[in-house]
């Protein structure tokens, strides 16, 4: 059984000693951050968190500059982010929607409640990724389970930077992505590559996609996207 791992970040160390006990006692495997620049250390250091509990207000990075670093990151930007304020006012609740939150809980809270609101979310996680494992525009298909490209019907081969290439812009179609970000999203992060080794991938994805390479487009000065 793989247990879900959940980073909890908020300054106060009582509080996330509690939720720490009760996550655990719940099943699941649990770490505190203090501060919002230890927790975006802790992620983009290698460390794979399936949830984010995330307090607001904090000295330093709040919880909203953090979330809005990992929604920016296409590494991180589908992590499940919880927030956890003392405020109730509205709009805080709507700026941490608008950030991409999937639920916000407000202190004081009951400890049971916020386990149910992580049970929740998972699933809900859980259920997208599943159906996310079949990108499709029109006869273009890519199962990322089985790792096959379709073009009509017709299996075509591609090599696995070129798959998890065409994979991440299908995924995030009509978003142009600079080849920095392509770097950070496809290849290892101990493999240093120049911006004409993007260019070549593109180039011969493009041709083995047959006419779907049409909707791999290139914005001069801005970088690609898939554009339907």
């Amino acid at each position: 059984m793989k247990y879900k791992k959940i980073l909890v970040v908020d300054d106060e160390q009582d509080l996330c000693e509690i939720l720490l006990y009760n996550l655990t006692a719940a099943g699941y495997q649990a770490e505190a951050a203090y501060t919002g620049e230890t927790a975006w250390e802790k992620i983009v250091n290698g460390k794979c968190f399936d949830l984010l509990i995330l307090d607001v207000m904090m000295p330093g990075m709040t919880g909203f500059e953090l979330a809005e670093k990992l929604k920016s990151n296409p590494k991180t930007s589908k992590l499940p982010i919880i927030f956890l304020t003392a405020k109730d006012a509205e709009d805080d609740t709507l700026q941490g929607f608008e950030l991409g939150a999937d639920d916000y809980i407000t202190k004081p809270f009951s400890v049971r409640e916020v386990v149910a609101r992580v049970k929740a979310v998972l699933a809900r996680s859980q259920s997208s990724t599943i159906k996310e494992s079949i990108i499709s525009f029109k006869g273009l298909v890519l199962d990322l389970s089985k790792k096959t490209t379709m073009v009509d019907g017709q299996s075509v081969s591609l090599t696995k930077t070129e798959f998890e290439l065409l994979g991440f812009l299908m995924q995030h179609r009509g978003q142009v992505f600079s080849r920095q970000q392509i770097f950070d999203a496809v290849w290892p992060e101990d493999v240093v590559v120049s911006d004409r080794t993007v260019d070549v991938n593109i180039t011969r994805m493009r041709k083995k996609i047959d006419h779907y390479g049409n909707c791999i487009v290139s914005r001069q000065g801005f970088g690609y996207l898939f554009e339907e």
